[in-house]
């Protein structure tokens, strides 16, 4: 007789397509990010100022974040959330600090100097980042197949940028740099999150880890920048909230829906979508090139990352 709480087909299907459309959607979210910061810039802004708005529009939303998964939010055991302890305070700050700080910052910079385009290529190069991470300080062992997954990943951002090299100048190197180091500092909150993730809980972890970015970027203004340099054109304001609540915060709430009914793999499967978006939204809105080049660019790099998160695994 089948257990009573076996999945049906008919409410495996709600869940199958519920789970696509908050996946697709914290995806595009996300993507919009780039678009949004680049159409900021043409205000007369800095990066350090305009990350200061976007985490000052933000921290009140990953504050109650944090309080409600607090109370409600259960642990990998399922077990409602226990008090930290100190190593996973300081592990918190630390998290804070390169997942969403640091990575934000640098992120930030590069847009400065290269197309949105590019931008989200390198940032997708995630999954190989994460996997080269995973053998340097786990020992994990790397397959045949993922490492022609990152030579594929690799090359298609190699393309694109190559042809922004060409078109837009040496600055291009600087801002590809500062990304792909935003990406190397994700990456390194993704790996070393793991287990805090299992104690803590997922919400929980990413409301206080945001706070602790939200708390740093604003004392890195104050640390920086005189108090005048907050008066920027009102556009930059309303940018900055639609930045903090459309896809800084918003897409966190909708990827951890997709990844509660989809399962992580076919979540960041969905997540392919985010380039593509990205690259849309830069044609359409900033009138950015889409050519040949990047269309060939775009399509290695997805198949590079699907080939990690579909065919890469290793076998146990």
């Amino acid at each position: 007789m089948a257990s009573s709480t076996a999945p049906t087909s008919s409410n495996a299907h709600p869940q199958l397509a519920s789970g696509l459309m908050f996946a697709a959607a914290g995806a595009i979210a996300f993507s919009g990010k780039a678009i949004i910061v680049k159409l900021a810039y043409r205000y007369d802004v800095d990066a350090v100022t305009l990350i200061m708005y976007r985490m000052l529009f933000a921290l009140p939303l990953f504050i109650g974040l944090a309080w409600w998964a607090s109370r409600h939010q259960r642990n990998a055991a399922g077990e409602l959330a226990a008090p930290i302890s100190w190593p996973d305070k300081l592990g918190i700050v630390g998290l804070g600090l390169t997942g969403y700080y640091l990575a934000s910052f640098l992120d930030f910079l590069g847009l400065q100097y290269i197309s949105a385009s590019l931008e989200r290529l390198i940032l997708y190069l995630n999954p190989t980042l994460v996997l080269l991470l995973g053998w340097v300080v786990y020992r994990k062992r790397v397959t045949g197949m993922q490492l022609l997954a990152m030579a594929v990943s690799y090359a298609g951002v190699l393309l694109v940028f190559g042809h922004e090299v060409d078109f837009n100048g040496s600055n291009v190197w600087l801002g590809a740099a500062l990304v792909f180091a935003s990406a190397v500092s994700y990456a390194i909150y993704l790996v070393f999150s793991a287990e805090m993730l299992k104690r803590i809980g997922s919400m929980r972890l990413v409301g206080l880890a945001s706070c602790v970015a939200c708390v740093l970027c604003l004392v890195q203004f104050a640390m920086l920048r005189p108090l005048s340099a907050a008066m920027v054109a009102p556009e930059v304001i309303w940018l900055s909230i639609l930045n903090a609540v459309a896809c800084t915060f918003t897409p966190v709430i909708l990827v951890m829906l997709g990844v509660e009914r989809l399962g992580a793999s076919l979540a960041s499967q969905t997540g392919m979508l985010g380039p593509m978006s990205t690259i849309a939204m830069g044609v359409i809105i900033l009138d950015e090139t889409f050519n040949a080049w990047i269309l060939a660019g775009t399509v290695l790099v997805l198949s590079g990352v699907f080939l990690v998160t579909r065919f890469g695994r290793p076998s146990r």
